[in-house]
């Protein structure tokens, strides 16, 4: 770390606290995330199958509603995440040959982004899965969870190259 450069979340004794973001000014912001869940052959084949439906019910439908839950109680979740107002999350799944791709986007018009939220979104919406599926798979694997892309704030846009 240059000597410019800090820790925002630790005060100068080296303990965490929650960075006060008052002083920021409310801007349209955005973050998406993705990740996967990986499947055997014969869970994507019961998901494609059944339109979604395993024994449990419908996956993807419950995943995609775990997602959108998630993304507005992160704050509950990871300590120094601060409460914000969540206008509008989307999570879109979709079933490849190696299991199902998540994808979340979350919006907000606040003083600090939303990345947090929308990796929480993508998290959820696989454990979601991944307790939906089990009776099928019980080897299923969720990886590749990441920032995407973001919008707004003082560090402007980024996307993932």
């Amino acid at each position: 770390m240059s000597e410019g450069e800090r820790l925002t979340h630790l005060r100068g004794d080296g303990t965490a606290h929650m960075v006060d973001v008052s002083g920021k000014q409310v801007t349209a912001r955005s973050a998406t995330a993705q990740g996967r869940v990986l499947l055997s052959p014969t869970a994507v084949a019961a998901l494609r199958e059944g339109g979604g439906q395993v024994p449990k019910g419908d996956a993807l439908g419950v995943a995609r509603i775990a997602g959108i839950q998630a993304a507005k109680r992160t704050p509950d979740l990871v300590p120094l995440c601060h409460p914000l107002a969540v206008h509008g999350v989307e999570v879109d799944l979709e079933v490849v040959d190696e299991g199902v791709q998540i994808r979340a986007t979350v919006r907000t018009a606040d003083r600090t982004g939303v990345e947090m939220e929308a990796l929480t979104s993508v998290s959820v919406a696989a454990l979601a899965l991944v307790d939906m599926i089990k009776a099928v798979d019980k080897l299923a694997v969720i990886s590749d969870i990441r920032v995407t892309a973001k919008a707004g704030g003082r560090s402007g846009d980024w996307t993932r190259p």
